[in-house]
C-alpha cells in the first residue's frame, strides 16, 4: 500500500485539459513565431506563411548539434565550481547542495566559441537550421519529460513535488511529479534552469548578428543593441545562479514538461526572436533614439538587479547593513516580510524591472511591426500568472502577516496602475 500523501495541491492551468491543450499550444506556438519572423509580412496574428513538412523539421544534423550543446553543457556543470551552495529546507527537512559555475560555463563557451570562429566555425550558417534544431528540442523536452515521469514513479513521496501529483498522467506529466530529479548529484532541473538555454539563447543571438554582417557587410546598431542587452541579462543571471534557489520553480514546481520544454527549446528558439525578426527585417535606427533605449534598458535593470539583490541579501542575513534598516513585518513561520526599500514600492519589483527591459529589447525593431514585442506581451501574461500564484502561496504560508503586507504594499507589479 503507497504511504498517505495528505492534501493535494488545486490544479492549475485549467486541469488536465488545460495541461494536455498546452502540450500542443506551446510547441504550435514556438514553431508560428519562427516562421512568421522569417515572412516577409512578419505578422504576429496571421497564419505561418507556409506548413514545414518533415523533411524541413527532421535533420539528424542538427539534433548531433544539439545532443553535443546539450553534452558540453553537461560536461561544463561538472566542472570544478567556484562555489557550492545549499539550498532550501527540504519537507524530510534535508538540503541538496548545488554547483555555482553557471557563470563559468557562460565564459567557457564564449571561448570555444571564440576559438571555432578564428578556425573558421560557420556560425553564420546556424540561423538557417533554427527549425530543425527547434524540432530536436522539442522532441528531447518530450522524451526527457516522459523518464522524469517514469523516474518519479519509484521516487519517495518526500521528493515529490507539491502540485505535480494529482493521479491525473497528462497533467503529472505537464507539471512534473519530482521536486528535485537527480542521478547522483546531478541535478537535472538546476542545469536546465539557466545552462543550455540560457547560452544557447545569446549563441543564436551572435549567430544571427553574424549571419546580418555576412549579408549587410556590418551589424546594424538594432542587432547591438538585442544582443548587447540580452547578453547582459543572461550572464547577470548566471553570476548570481545562486539566487535561482530561492525561486518558485526550483522549490515549489516539480521538474515536467512545462519547465523542461520551457528551458530547452522556448527561451532559446523563442526569446531571440528580436534577433530573429531584425536579421529578415533590417531597422535603421539614430544615435539618438539608441541613447533612449539604452537608458530604458538601464532604468529596467537597475530596478530588476536592485530589487533582487536587496531581497537576497536580506535572506542570507538580516543583519547585513545593506538591509538591516529597512522595516519588516514579522510572521508566524519566523521569517520576516520586507516592507520597506524596493520591496515597499510594489509586491514584485523585480517584475516590473523586468518588463522594462523587455520593452527596451523590442524596441530597437520600431513599431511597425507587432510580432518583436511577443517576448513582452507574453512575459507579461506570465509574471502576473506567476505573481498570482506566488500571492496564493505567500496567503497560505504567512496567513495575517501577508494580509499586512498586502495592506502596507497595495500594489502588486506596476505602481498606481497594478
Amino acid at each position: 500500500m503507497a504511504p498517505p500523501q495528505g492534501p493535494r495541491a488545486p490544479l492549475e492551468f485549467g486541469g488536465p485539459l488545460g495541461a494536455a491543450a498546452l502540450l500542443l499550444l506551446l510547441p504550435a506556438t514556438m514553431f508560428h513565431l519562427l516562421l512568421v519572423a522569417r515572412s516577409g509580412p512578419a505578422r504576429l496574428l496571421a497564419p505561418p506563411p507556409y506548413l514545414p513538412g518533415l523533411e524541413a523539421l527532421w535533420s539528424p544534423e542538427a539534433l548531433l548539434l544539439w545532443l553535443t550543446w546539450l553534452g558540453l553543457q553537461a560536461a561544463l556543470y561538472l566542472l570544478p565550481a567556484r562555489k557550492v551552495a545549499e539550498g532550501q529546507e527540504l519537507k524530510d527537512k534535508s538540503r541538496l547542495w548545488y554547483p555555482i559555475n553557471g557563470f563559468q560555463a557562460l565564459v567557457l563557451t564564449s571561448l570555444l566559441v571564440v576559438l571555432g570562429l578564428s578556425g573558421g566555425l560557420p556560425l553564420g550558417a546556424l540561423p538557417e537550421m533554427l527549425l530543425p534544431l527547434a524540432f530536436s528540442a522539442t522532441l528531447t523536452a518530450f522524451i526527457f519529460s516522459l523518464f522524469l515521469y517514469m523516474k518519479a514513479l519509484v521516487a519517495p513521496v518526500s521528493a515529490l513535488a507539491p502540485g505535480g501529483n494529482s493521479g491525473n498522467p497528462i497533467y503529472d506529466f505537464f507539471l512534473g511529479r519530482e521536486l528535485n530529479p537527480r542521478i547522483y548529484s546531478f541535478d537535472f532541473k538546476y542545469f536546465c534552469e539557466l545552462r543550455p538555454g540560457l547560452i544557447g539563447w545569446v549563441l543564436i543571438n551572435l549567430a544571427l548578428l553574424v549571419q546580418e554582417a555576412e549579408l549587410q557587410g556590418s551589424p546594424s546598431l538594432a542587432m547591438w543593441l538585442v544582443n548587447g542587452f540580452q547578453l547582459l541579462y543572461v550572464g547577470d543571471a548566471l553570476w548570481h545562479e545562486e539566487a535561482v534557489l530561492t525561486t518558485m520553480d526550483i522549490t515549489h514546481d516539480g521538474f515536467g514538461f512545462m519547465l523542461a520544454f520551457g528551458d530547452l527549446a522556448w527561451v532559446p528558439f523563442t526569446y531571440s526572436l528580436q534577433a530573429q525578426f531584425l536579421l529578415y527585417h533590417p531597422q535603421t535606427l539614430s544615435l539618438p533614439m539608441a541613447s533612449v533605449i539604452c537608458l530604458i534598458n538601464a532604468i529596467g535593470y537597475y530596478i530588476f538587479r536592485g530589487a533582487n539583490s536587496q531581497k537576497n541579501t536580506f535572506r542570507r542575513n538580516p543583519s547585513d547593513p545593506r538591509v538591516a534598516g529597512l522595516e519588516t513585518i514579522s510572521t508566524a513561520t519566523g521569517r520576516q516580510l520586507l516592507v520597506s526599500g524596493w520591496w515597499g514600492m510594489v509586491r514584485h519589483p523585480n517584475y516590473l524591472g523586468d518588463l522594462i527591459m523587455a520593452l527596451a529589447w523590442s524596441l530597437p525593431c520600431g513599431v511597425s511591426h507587432l510580432l518583436p514585442y511577443f517576448y513582452l506581451l507574453y512575459f507579461t501574461a506570465l509574471l502576473v500568472h506567476r505573481e498570482a500564484r506566488d500571492e496564493r502561496q505567500c496567503l497560505q504560508k504567512y496567513g495575517l502577516a501577508w494580509h499586512e503586507y498586502c495592506r502596507r504594499v497595495p500594489y502588486r507589479i506596476v505602481p498606481y496602475v497594478y
